[in-house]
């Protein structure tokens, strides 16, 4: 017998579903099912990947979805045709529209209106009146197109429910098919089932009742199985037969156009794009299109002809115009950068004159995949660039890519810990030692918490947490993807709001838009370009210099000689722990030095072993050999190491003979080769095309090796040059202007790789004069203030740095001093009529002793005493009553005071930094006491030779590449310390090292040149210390950037819900409580 599955539920029906499309189509096709119908709730959202894993198995895909009205009913609806089909995705959206983020609100007249087309499967519950009404509606909303399901549902009478449901249908003449509700592939599915569904419920296991499915096989069935479990209804299992052939249509019948662009009236995109090209060629080349340019624009000029692209570049350079015209500065990055066009329409900085580029990295006819074009904006700006784009295109043919929020480790712990009923301590400490978002608990992990590693409920809760990692979670938006489209975008996919004001997002990713091949426009948001440009305006403000990235001094010796010694805090890509350290070791002297500087440090690299061997040729302590002058050709610049993609594709060309078209194919098998395996399709191919031209077989190995490190990650020269602009200026800028290069860098947080204390510090130490938060003083942002008699300027913060404080209550403080200086506390809370709450946060922020020398504890008193203006009827009586009443007269208080430290400890928690001591100077004598040295002095010590230093965690990372080796950088108040700590340390002292805010650390000093580390042999967690800087029972905030990768998350992401969530603002007016004894809510320091 055939039989086809229609109502398979997979998990993109968000906490539903238990099992993904590639395991429902797997497990279908070894059960000889015919086809699967998808149909999940309200939502299309996984439909491309069921369509992926229809072409993995051959088993065909219908492609559906279940309706869940407000009438009460759920309607299985199955386009037949294209245009069935888009009347669906237009119904979806409308149900959004209406619904909001994560809802649909759709009723059955709705459906009627858009039902031509489409097939309609009754889901039904009893046989009863309300089924009947039902059964009518569906005939006049579907005709002959109107199916009702049987389906067991194994409570008592099933077979009568069933026997009253087939003759109610055959009364109202709507055919009966049979469906299993599948929503997992697999039987030992089931458990995760009742998970998911406790979570969606809020509930646990033992409360969630019958809201979990009553019986265990709503999982797949073989044919033979439904026949036997239908032996009554061989009509209507044939049915599902005769519905799969009436759903003929398939998504590949999708036909993607991009928007007509054509910016000069009476031209096509083509020669729209053509006249662009030249009109812009003397902004680039003042003296002409030299012949190595003209040759790569003719190329490039007649490939996009052939492919159709033009009115996509348009599109970008139409945006950048646009970003350009309001003073928003950007840059394209990525691939793109290969191209002259793009070069030569202002979209990227790379001059296809001084570097050799390769189109086919970015356009290739093999690879037949539409160009992907990423451009940088102000991150602080970008949302003016993504209204034009909505007002431009219209909201009904433009919107954002989603994202789909997956489980990772922690939230899949603490989810499921809470659905199986664990305590939230148990299941917070579980997550808390987990490092990456995919790594699993241990056994030795259980029992370093003192829990039972056999309690079933715990065994239970870390099985099923691996069962649900990698399972969708949610829809979110991408940072920047759009998708353009010549019609209506909801004729192809759902659209719904996201969750951000005035932005709409479709239900696809950009992994389903790549595979229906419909292009992106990605417009990201960068935030050092922000920080560059609030840098230009102050330079331009106070110093008089009119620069911006294109009048950034070049080889500018200063600039180089401050990255060759690792003083990069702060600037864009060379600040990080890994680059700092490779620095002093690599030693750029020009610009090229820093394109090889950004993308060197990649696991690329390392895992292809490119790196050691590039240093100990820059080094001199390897002979540099070229085979052949071919090779050299290509590889002379980066002394015979294939460090770029572009290189291993050159290599390819040049010495194996492949066309440039099989050599992108083969960058791109080795971006997937450990997925796919596709990589080894050319090994043969490449070895013996390079033996043929004359190279040694073992080079030729060699050569295969080190591009397949590419195979983790491939970095492109163009996106390397692209990065290493903006990292020379970055470096430029705060060599010459580190006064406006660290105000500029604290307006633009949160971004890069440091924290406010780490970037102030810097400055600090750069001889810039940093100036307190004063109510008297301070704007929002930081600003510059003029030092009499220097050139330089002083840094004074600005009150975006006080915990909580509204932009807009600071800004009524600011326009309220304009007229005329503050004088005391009263008088800043009437003029400017802010919220005492307000005042507050100011106080705990130490505001008002720059302004009027008032101490935290004597501002935060004065501001309790606070309190209305009587009404001007009473006002003469009521000072008449407080000269009379000595009782009412406000007594003068002597506050005691707070110690340094607890200054300290409250700059931290309150401004996220302090200007006074640094929190270790207060411990030193008892930690000299415990020969605990400086890290400068551990630093500086000698090679070999055996410390112990101690300072606050700033950053950890465990990079991917580097084989679990942890890197730690504490800090105390001379300095910097680089930690390495190895795994099995690790594994001993993982609660340590993650959960330590000061720490000490015992081990051997390595030294390379320049670059120091302190090996940890045994790590000592000081955080209790902190504890005697303040005379009560306040943490520190941690100082911690977002370079932190365990407090932060990884560079690669991970679940939202996962990170800290800010501390909320504390509200002091506790009636009848002393100021002493108000309680601080206890911040910890990370």
């Amino acid at each position: 017998m055939n039989y086809a599955e229609l109502q398979v539920t997979t998990h993109f029906s968000f906490l539903r579903g238990a099992s993904s499309a590639q395991e429902l189509f797997a497990s279908a096709k070894a059960l000889g099912i015919e086809a699967l119908g998808v149909v999940d709730r309200n939502s299309l959202a996984g439909i491309v990947r069921a369509l992926e894993a229809s072409r993995d198995t051959g088993l065909r895909l219908v492609v559906g979805c279940r309706l869940d009205l407000q009438d009460g009913m759920s309607v299985l609806v199955y386009p037949t045709d294209k245009a069935a089909y888009s009347r669906l995705t237009r119904l979806i959206t409308l149900g959004k529209g209406r619904g909001g983020k994560d809802n649909c609100i759709l009723h059955l007249d709705d459906v009627a209106l858009y039902a031509e087309g489409m097939i309609g499967i009754l889901v039904p519950d009893l046989p009863d009146d309300t089924c009947a009404l039902q059964l009518r509606k569906m005939t006049d909303t579907f005709g002959r197109r109107a199916y009702v399901s049987l389906c067991l549902r194994r409570r008592p009478n099933d077979q009568m429910r069933l026997h009253e449901l087939s003759n109610m249908a055959a009364k109202f003449k709507v055919k009966t098919v049979v469906t299993n509700d599948v929503l997992f592939h697999e039987p030992s599915r089931r458990q995760l089932q009742d998970i998911v569904t406790c979570i969606r419920e809020g509930t646990t296991i033992d409360a969630v009742g019958f809201d979990r499915e009553r019986f265990a096989d709503r999982y797949l069935k073989p044919p033979e199985e439904m026949e036997r479990l239908f032996p009554r209804y061989p009509e209507a299992l044939a049915r599902t037969m005769e519905i799969v052939e009436q759903c003929r249509f398939s998504l590949e019948e999708l036909t993607y156009e991009y928007p007509e662009e054509a910016l000069i009236d009476g031209l096509d995109a083509q020669q729209s794009l053509e006249q662009c090209v030249r009109d812009c060629i003397p902004i680039r080349y003042p003296e002409g299109l030299p012949q190595k340019v003209l040759r790569s624009v003719r190329h490039e000029l007649d490939l996009i002809k052939e492919m159709d692209y033009a009115p996509y570049f348009l599109t970008v350079y139409s945006i950048v115009r646009f970003a350009r015209s309001q003073g928003i500065l950007c840059q394209g990055r990525g691939s793109a950068a290969n191209s002259a066009i793009c070069y030569i329409l202002g979209i990227t900085s790379i001059d296809p004159e001084t570097n050799d580029l390769l189109f086919e990295r970015f356009v290739s006819k093999e690879r037949n995949e539409p160009p992907d074009i990423d451009v940088d904006f102000e991150h602080q700006r970008r949302e003016e660039v993504i209204q034009w784009i909505y007002k431009t295109y219209g909201r009904d043919r433009a919107a954002l890519v989603c994202t789909v929020t997956r489980y990772r480790a922690k939230g899949a712990i603490k989810d499921v810990g809470k659905a199986m009923g664990l305590p939230e301590d148990v299941t917070k400490a579980l997550s808390s030692g987990l490092w990456s978002w995919s790594e699993e608990i241990t056994e030795r992990n259980v029992r370093e918490l003192n829990l039972n590693p056999d309690d079933y409920r715990l065994v239970m809760t870390l099985r099923l947490s691996r069962e649900l990692m990698g399972a969708p979670r949610h829809l979110g938006q991408h940072v920047g993807g759009f998708v353009l489209t010549r019609s209506r975008l909801d004729d192809l996919v759902p659209i719904e709001p996201a969750a951000m004001e005035d932005r709409q997002v479709i239900e696809w990713d950009k992994d389903d838009v790549e595979a229906l091949k419909m292009m992106k426009v990605d417009v990201l948001a960068l935030g050092m370009l922000t920080c560059m440009q609030k840098a230009f305006d102050l330079i331009r403000e106070h110093k008089g210099e009119d620069l911006d990235l294109a009048r950034v001094k070049q080889e500018d010796s200063a600039t180089y000689a401050m990255i060759r010694k690792a003083d990069t805090l702060g600037t864009f890509q060379v600040e990080s722990r890994a680059q700092m350290s490779m620095l002093p070791r690599l030693k750029p002297r020009t610009f090229y030095d820093l394109v090889v500087q950004v993308a060197i440090v990649r696991p690329g690299p390392i895992q292809g072993d490119m790196v050691h061997p590039y240093l100990r040729r820059r080094e001199g302590k390897e002979p540099v050999e070229y085979p052949t002058p071919e090779l050299e050709a290509v590889l002379g610049k980066t002394l015979g190491v294939p460090l770029f993609q572009e290189s291993a594709m050159k290599v390819a060309m040049v010495c194996a003979g492949f066309t440039a078209g099989e050599a992108d194919q083969l960058r791109k098998s080795m971006a997937t080769f450990k997925f796919t395996g596709g990589v080894s399709r050319f090994q043969a191919k490449l070895i013996d095309g390079m033996i043929n031209n004359g190279y040694t077989r073992e080079f030729a190995e060699r050569t295969f090796k080190q591009l397949e490190g590419f195979g983790s990650y491939g970095f492109p020269e163009s996106h390397a040059a692209s990065f290493a602009l903006i990292a020379y200026a970055s470096c430029f800028i705060k060599c010459h202007f580190p006064d406006a290069f660290a105000a500029a860098l604290m307006n633009s947080l949160p971004m890069g790789f440091y924290a406010p204390a780490q970037i102030i510090g810097d400055a600090r130490k750069h001889g810039v004069e940093v100036r307190p938060i004063s109510v008297q003083h301070s704007r929002w942002d930081c600003t510059l203030e003029e030092i009499p008699g220097s050139d330089r300027h002083a840094i004074r913060l600005g009150m975006r740095q006080v915990d909580g404080l509204a932009v807009a209550d600071a800004a009524r403080i600011v326009a309220a001093r304009m007229e005329r200086p503050f004088e005391t506390v009263d008088d800043v809370w009437r003029r400017s009529e802010v919220p005492a709450e307000a005042l507050v946060q100011l106080a705990e922020a130490d505001a008002f002793r720059p302004a009027f020398g008032l101490e935290r504890r004597d501002a935060l008193w004065a501001i309790k005493a606070l309190r209305d203006e009587p009404l001007p009827l009473f006002a003469a009586a009521a000072a008449r009553e407080e000269r009379a009443v000595t009782e009412q007269q406000e007594p003068e208080v002597t506050l005691r005071q707070m110690t340094e430290g607890h200054n300290v400890v409250e700059d931290y928690a309150h401004v996220g930094l302090t200007l006074r001591e640094h929190p270790i100077s207060f411990l030193r004598r008892d930690l000299a006491e415990r020969r605990i040295v400086t890290c400068a002095d551990a630093m500086n010590a000698r090679d070999k030779s055996f410390v112990c230093a101690a300072g606050l965690v700033l950053v950890r990372q465990k990079p991917g590449s580097a084989k679990g080796v942890m890197f730690i950088t504490i800090e105390d108040e001379t300095g910097i310390a680089n930690i390495v700590v190895w795994p099995s340390l690790f594994e001993k002292r993982r609660r340590v090292v993650l959960g330590a805010s000061m720490m000490a650390i015992h081990g051997k000093i390595q030294r390379e040149g320049e670059v120091v580390h302190l090996i940890a042999r045994q790590l000592e967690d000081l955080s209790g210390d902190l504890a005697a800087l303040s005379d009560r029972d306040v943490e520190f905030r941690h100082p911690t950037g977002r370079g932190d990768e365990f407090a932060h998350g990884s560079p690669g992401g991970g679940d939202a819900r996962d990170r800290p969530k800010p501390n909320k603002v504390r509200d002091i007016f506790v009636p009848d409580l002393h100021i002493d004894t108000l309680k601080v809510k206890s911040r910890n320091f990370h």
